[in-house]
């Protein structure tokens, strides 16, 4: 299943820093052959050959000779944005992929203030759509989530995903350069993750979400991307609730690693259109990389972690009895903040938002991308 073709109408605003190359105007008069090779060759200029970059960014080979640069982050990192743009900028690729699907395209465009509004406005046509979407848990486990990341951005002073709206600006500076999204479909991951956890588990991840008011702070979110504290946690998040792990992390590993391979395929150079190996940079939370490292030269199949299993007639019947008593507390509970927070759960949940989950806050209408 590709998602590389998602669209969005509005082309890439300018730079604010007068000092960063932007593309190029093209001599008057140049035939459409010769304004590409001009432009090709302009970024072949800029491309460096052995680039220094962050420590957050892992190199990977294709079979075919093509290289990606996956930048590791953290969502709500200033530092991380700067990582992205210091390696597009160096790497000048040929393809940026993004950790995001059609679903969460509204990232790109989010800011705090907006994020803000839309938890703080989430009242029954809100829930409604949400579970007609996703379903009753998954929708109602949405909701949660979208509150918890807003209760982070506040508290952070910064709306999640920074990293992806400066890839994308900064994809359009790169000629030639197209914008991916590379992510498995969210409303897939809920309700393969609803559906691996048993009532216990969901009532225990609800009530910690429900519950999260513990500080934040922005030196926490750059612990985030120390390897020893990541794998610390994720030790922690595997013990606690493997089936969550499973499917919010490793499943979607091996959704990352297809599409990012599908990415690093061999471009045509103008004007002969002779395949070349092709640069391309990932932006993936940091959480992902040990995964897509670990899968980068499996055979993968991702048939097998785009559906969710029926469940059989009686369990049906039990869970919508249960279900609907559940709904009543859950939905409550989306309108509660406060209370204090296990510290399992806490570390479990802000991971998600901070390293693993871009953002909750796609509960507005599809939209796409244009490649740049």
């Amino acid at each position: 299943m590709d998602q590389d073709n998602n669209s969005e109408d509005e082309s890439v605003g300018p730079s604010e820093d007068p000092s960063e190359e932007e593309l190029p105007c093209l001599p008057p008069g140049l035939s459409d052959g010769e304004a590409m090779e001009l432009l090709w060759q302009l970024r072949a200029q800029r491309r460096q050959l052995s680039p220094e970059l962050p420590e957050t960014v892992t190199r990977l080979t294709a079979p075919d000779g093509s290289l990606l640069y996956l930048v590791g982050t953290a969502h709500f990192s200033d530092s991380s944005k700067k990582d992205v743009a210091t390696t597009i900028r160096a790497v000048q690729p040929d393809v940026v992929v993004v950790e995001l699907c059609q679903y969460r395209v509204s990232m790109l465009k989010m800011d705090e203030n907006t994020l803000l509004r839309e938890a703080k406005d989430i009242n029954l046509d809100k829930v409604q759509q949400a579970i007609k979407q996703n379903g009753l848990m998954s929708g109602l486990m949405q909701i949660l989530l979208l509150k918890v990341s807003a209760h982070i951005t506040e508290q952070l002073g910064m709306a999640p995903g920074g990293e992806f709206r400066e890839a994308f600006k900064e994809a359009g500076k790169v000629p030639f350069c197209k914008f991916h999204l590379g992510d498995r479909p969210i409303p897939v991951t809920f309700k393969r993750a609803i559906a691996a956890l048993s009532l216990w588990q969901k009532a225990r991840l609800a009530w910690g979400l429900c519950f999260l008011s513990d500080p934040i702070s922005k030196e926490d979110v750059e612990k985030c991307k120390q390897k020893d504290l990541l794998e610390q946690t994720m030790s922690e998040m595997i013990g606690e609730f493997p089936a969550l792990h499973q499917t919010i992390v490793a499943e979607r590993d091996i959704y990352l690693t297809h599409t990012l391979r599908q990415a690093t395929r061999c471009v045509e150079a103008p004007p002969n259109a002779q395949k070349v190996p092709a640069v391309v940079v990932g932006v993936v939370g940091m959480g992902h990389v040990p995964g897509i490292e670990k899968n980068w030269e499996k055979q993968l199949n991702i048939n097998e972690i785009m559906s969710v299993a029926p469940p059989s007639r009686f369990g049906w019947v039990l869970r919508t009895v249960i279900k609907g008593i559940m709904m009543g507390m859950l939905g409550y509970a989306c309108y509660r903040a406060g209370g204090s927070l296990g510290r399992a759960l806490y570390r479990h949940s802000t991971l998600f938002l901070m390293v693993l989950w871009p953002s909750c806050s796609y509960i507005q209408q599809r939209s796409e991308i244009e490649q740049v």
